[in-house]
């Protein structure tokens, strides 16, 4: 497998700003179908921040409290997020997946905005079966 992330990743991906509203940023993965958005820093800015799955919504924010309305991104965003480039070969996204547990992987360009997001789904139309099991068992542990 020689392709890299530019060729299997999604390019048109929904971001929120950490000032985002819950139920604003939960409207988008349902707009999207998706399950996860990535934060930037503002409106202007793509610069990647962090990430917002469902899982962090229902698990760091209903958990706790926060209803939809008043609660906002930041209150329960995942930061110190791994992103790869367009240039990375398919197979180490792949390993990073497995190593770090993750479902989904940002995309960024060279000045470190957002350009595109690699999912579970995207590889496994991509990749060959064994190595698409492989991944999702990993992940799974």
């Amino acid at each position: 497998m020689d392709m890299i992330v530019e060729e299997i990743m999604t390019s048109n991906v929904a971001t929120c700003t950490p000032e985002a509203t819950l139920k604003q940023v939960a409207q988008q993965m349902i707009d999207y179908d998706c399950g996860e958005i990535p934060v930037v820093e503002s409106s202007t800015s793509k610069q990647i921040v962090g990430v917002i799955t469902d899982r962090d919504i229902t698990v760091r924010a209903v958990a706790k409290g926060i209803g939809p309305n008043e609660g906002t991104v930041k209150d329960c965003m995942s930061k110190g997020v791994h992103t790869v480039v367009r240039e990375t070969p398919v197979e180490d996204v792949l390993d990073l997946m497995e190593s770090k547990q993750i479902r989904r992987v940002p995309v960024v360009d060279g000045n470190g905005d957002i350009c595109g997001i690699v999912a579970q789904a995207d590889v496994a139309k991509h990749v060959s079966d064994q190595r698409v099991g492989d991944v999702v068992k990993d992940i799974s542990k």
